[in-house]
């Protein structure tokens, strides 16, 4: 297509779906202007930048998280729903986990799904900061999870591009992964396991974890109006623990 017939949003389009066949290694306006059918300035003509295509790509991939209202689901609903989603689109996008260290992401899609994060938290009974923070604990969650995921097709990707036979090059990678863990007492018993492959976890555990989160986030917000000599009694450590995490967040901002 001729570079006039091009939109904005045909060229995001076609972004996002090369960096998910293609990753941030494979993104250039080259193999962009390819899936076009145009020319490589086309799209330089249209947004700018590969960074500003990056972003506007990320973005694009954001407005699919969905947005449960806490009011008609309950917060915890909501916050499982909206997690769950977001570790979903993750997967769909794994690139967009690499680029959290190398670009600025932020547009309306962002902006709209940090906004209904907070309403989530807030409902919940956190205020202010404590808003912030418990939203932050669920998205580090999840994008730890979703982080193995995506240096697993990082290093798939990475494979094919030095060439050779990638299905015999992961064979022989985990073979070395097998004799590394064979010398571990716990590590050795559970090789025969599904889970035991690289960047995979048994059925469920994202599930498992997002509830333990959510659990202490609760049990945050039940030791709120109890007796001072109460609270230390059951909830010492964990007070302690949300004490420790509010410090580490003051001090790395």
């Amino acid at each position: 297509m001729a570079r006039e017939t091009l939109s904005r949003d045909q060229i995001v389009t076609a972004a996002l779906d090369l960096l998910d066949a293609e990753g941030l290694e494979g993104m250039n306006m080259r193999a962009l202007g390819k899936r076009l059918d145009s020319a490589a300035t086309a799209a330089y003509w249209h947004i700018g930048s590969r960074e500003s295509l990056i972003a506007l790509a990320a973005d694009r991939a954001w407005a699919e998280v969905e947005l449960p209202d806490p009011a008609g689901a309950g917060w915890r609903t909501a916050a499982f729903r909206m997690a769950t989603s977001e570790y979903a689109m993750l997967v769909r996008h794994p690139w967009l986990v690499q680029a959290f260290g190398s670009y600025q992401l932020y547009g309306p899609g962002k902006a709209r799904h940090d906004d209904h994060s907070l309403a989530v938290y807030e409902a919940a009974g956190f205020a202010g900061a404590e808003a912030d923070q418990a939203t932050s604990a669920v998205f580090t969650y999840v994008l730890g999870n979703a982080l193995g995921l995506a240096a697993t097709a990082s290093f798939t990707r990475k494979l094919g591009r030095d060439g050779g036979d990638v299905q015999a090059l992961l064979e022989a990678n985990h073979a070395e992964v097998v004799e590394v863990a064979a010398r571990f007492p716990r590590l050795r018993a559970r090789l025969e396991l599904p889970s035991a492959g690289y960047g995979v976890a048994p059925d469920g555990s994202f599930a498992f974890g997002l509830h333990a989160v959510l659990d202490g986030l609760e049990a945050c917000l039940a030791t709120r109006g109890k007796p001072a000599a109460d609270r230390q009694a059951k909830s010492g450590d964990l007070r302690q623990a949300c004490h420790t995490i509010a410090e580490a967040n003051r001090s790395a901002h």
